[in-house]
């Protein structure tokens, strides 16, 4: 008889774990949270003669994964985080985080939502996506090289230059190239 109230008792439990257990069916969305700790952006500003490196922390963000591809994802830049990895480190960083520039006091950050995201191939991908950054917003494309997606972890890179002058950072005209390099690192988990 206890072993058959046993039995039963574990027949209860597994149904009710299994009845209340969200199945995910395939090709239905996973949604990872960005890694803040592994992903940045990284850039370089040019001006005639030279080039000054650096990168802002990904403060926040999530990616959408369906059957192994992106899908979607928003994810926010600690502009106010920037930092210059050359010779001209805190300067440069308190120039660049003025209101000529990044104006971080008023626009501590950026954010980017993927509005679309079409594969050329199993890894290579064009994102489209909307970007605000110091109050202004703006569509941009990018490529991307999708290295990983799955329904517990993510990873892409992605390599492209950006017009500064369209979100109003301004400062330095003529001495300083309108178009800054950036790469982005996003790692992403469950």
């Amino acid at each position: 008889m206890k072993k058959v109230f046993i039995a039963c008792a574990s027949f209860v439990v597994l149904a009710s774990t299994v009845a209340f257990t969200t199945i995910k069916k395939a090709g239905e969305p996973t949604t990872l949270s960005v890694d803040t700790k592994q992903s940045k952006v990284e850039f370089n500003g040019s001006k005639k003669g030279g080039y000054h490196p650096g990168y802002f922390p990904v403060k926040s963000g999530n990616v959408t994964v369906a059957n192994g591809k992106l899908t979607g994802g928003k994810f926010t830049v600690d502009v106010a985080g920037i930092k210059v990895t050359d010779f001209a480190g805190e300067k440069l960083e308190g120039l660049l985080k003025s209101p000529d520039f990044l104006d971080a006091g008023k626009f501590a950050d950026a954010s980017f939502e993927i509005t679309n995201v079409t594969y050329t191939d199993a890894e290579n991908a064009q994102v489209t996506g909307s970007l605000t950054l110091k109050g202004n917003k703006a569509e941009i494309k990018f490529d991307a090289k999708v290295r990983e997606a799955s329904d517990s972890k993510f990873f892409a890179e992605a390599f492209f230059s950006l017009d500064r002058t369209k979100f109003g950072l301004n400062g330095g005209a003529g001495m300083i190239a309108n178009d800054v390099q950036i790469a982005i690192h996003l790692f992403a988990a469950k």
